[in-house]
This record gives C-alpha cells, structure tokens and sequence, in this order.
C-alpha cells in the first residue's frame, strides 16, 4: 500500500466523504486545503450519464474561462504565407508548414495546444498518431482548425480549455490556480459546467450530469452539490 503524507491524510479528514458541498463552501474548502509550495491547479471533474462509445453520446467542446486558468499555454500554430504572419502578430509561440511537421516527428513537441489553418490539415493529418494520444491534435468542432488564426491563438492564451468525455463518460478540466479569489473560481466552474451542458448530444438519455467534484493537485476531492450550480445551467437537462 502507498504511504499516504500527513499533510494530505489531514486534508482528507477536513472534507465529508459524503458530504455535497454548495459550490461556494467546496471552493473555500479546495483552497483552504491547499498547501503544496507551489500554487496548485485546480481541477473539476464531471460525471457524465454518456457511453462515449457511441458516437452519437460524445461530449466535446471548449470553454473560454472568464478568469482565465492561471497558466501560460505555448501555442503552435499549421500556417504558410499571410497566415502564418498573422499567427506570429497574435503571439503564437511556435508557427511552420513542413518543417513544422518534421520538427513533430523527430520528437520535438514543446506546445500546449496546436492550431491549424484548413488548407494545412491534410499536412498535420499525418501526425495523428503523435499528437492525437496528447490530446492536441486540431479539431474544428473546438475551434483549432480555423481561418481566424488571430482568434484562436488569442483564445488559447486567454484561457479557451478544450474538454471531452472519457471512458466512463467523465469530463475533467483545469479551472484556475488555489491562488485565484473565491468568485473568481466560482465563476470558472459555472462556466465549465454551463458549455458542457451546452454540449449534451443527442444520443444522451436519462439524467445527463450525474456527479461533480472540485479538488486541488495535491488535496482530496471535494464533491460537488449540483444544485447549486443553476445559476449558470439547468442540471440533468
């Protein structure tokens, strides 16, 4: 069995197993709880009533945070000519065409998210098999194969966290640092869950959010009372 630090054992006795906390007393618990030397990321996992495995039940999608998350993305973006400029002016990080792709394939990976202009997909398609397992392969259905290259990477930056269902039908996501105001990660969350009942497929049936929890990187999970989260959303719609 994994030896479990005093620190975190305590922590996990501040917080009620099964206890549903209102939205407001878990936020003040997750970052009373913090107590790592570095400023923790806070994460909200989503329960879903979704099998995942049926097309028709995937949840994907992106959510622009109003206080953004607290981190700094590198952005790399597939463009040529004007666009690639354009990229650059935006503050895109990493920006190429083939030689992009050769730096991808060789190993060298050092973005946070990836953006593509239309006409380069069938050149990044070839990556798929590298940058799909990371989750950064550009998809238009979440905004990364665009046009607007400006946009994109100024929605990156600011604060645009893609998310999508995994096995179990369970959504997680980054929603700011335990050193962001209370309101402000309140506001956050309100936000994360109201996209992702904006993206509830068709093939859902029955209660569509099931359970919600909110925990720091190093502190326990603290479960979420969705009720209180009607201000933004319609639980269970």
């Amino acid at each position: 069995m994994a030896h479990v630090g005093k620190r975190i054992k305590q922590a996990r006795e501040g917080v009620a197993r099964t206890k549903l906390y209102s939205l407001d007393e878990a936020v003040k618990l997750v970052k009373s709880l913090a107590a790592a030397k570095f400023d923790e990321t806070v994460e909200l996992s989503l329960n879903l009533g979704v099998d995942p495995k049926h097309a028709d039940q995937m949840v994907r999608g992106v959510v622009n945070l109003p206080n953004g998350t607290g981190r700094t993305l590198r952005v790399a973006v597939f463009a040529r000519g004007a666009k690639a400029d354009e990229a650059r002016a935006a503050g895109a990080d990493v920006v190429g065409a083939e030689d992009l792709v050769q730096a991808v394939q060789g190993g060298t990976i050092d973005f946070d998210r990836c953006i593509a202009t239309p006409d380069m997909m069938p050149l990044v398609g070839r990556l798929g098999k590298v940058l799909g397992p990371r989750g950064l392969m550009p998809n238009p259905k979440v905004g990364t194969v665009t046009i607007d290259v400006t946009a994109a990477v100024k929605a990156s930056k600011g604060g645009a966290v893609e998310f999508r269902a995994e096995k179990a039908g369970i959504v997680q996501g980054s929603v700011g640092k335990t050193s962001f105001g209370e309101e402000q990660l309140a506001t956050n969350i309100r936000a994360f869950v109201d996209a992702v009942n904006k993206a509830k497929p068709v093939g859902a049936k029955g209660t569509y959010m099931n359970r919600a929890a909110i925990s720091s990187t190093m502190g326990p999970g603290v479960k979420l009372d969705l009720s209180t989260l009607q201000t933004a959303t319609q639980v269970g719609a």
